[in-house]
């Protein structure tokens, strides 16, 4: 199954491939809006041959804003939206380049990408404890 984890953000958003176990970063964006950002994201589902949509679901405030989000998501790409707990992703993003020995200011802009991947892992690692 080819699975698209996406890190969502107010501006900046970071997506992630699995076709099958392993995980890859595929790209990250900044946009001005959220229209904008499903546009983008439904050119990429198309493009790779997405069949399922695993979208990063933090806690607090920004939780609603990611649902609206996945359920127009869902409606505008006709493609199932799961939602994966993404709490402290960013932040083991993070300190995961920091461990490498990463640039500040390529930690920015990736942070997003690897959060995208740790949301994807996590997704498939529930996956195959049901199994």
């Amino acid at each position: 199954m080819r699975l698209l984890g996406i890190d969502f953000g107010l501006v900046h958003f970071g997506l992630a491939f699995s076709q099958g176990e392993l995980v890859e970063p595929l790209e990250a964006f900044e946009v001005e809006s959220l229209k904008e950002a499903w546009k983008k994201i439904t050119l990429v589902c198309q493009r790779e041959k997405i069949e399922r949509i695993v979208l990063g679901l933090p806690k607090g405030r920004l939780a609603s804003k990611v649902k609206k989000f996945g359920r127009e998501l869902k409606e505008k790409t006709g493609l199932p939206v799961f939602f994966q707990d993404e709490d402290l992703t960013s932040q083991e993003a993070v300190r995961e380049m920091i461990a490498i020995g990463k640039p500040k200011k390529r930690r920015k802009k990736e942070e997003h990408l690897l959060a995208a991947c740790l949301i994807l892992e996590s997704y498939l690692d529930l996956l195959g404890e049901t199994r």
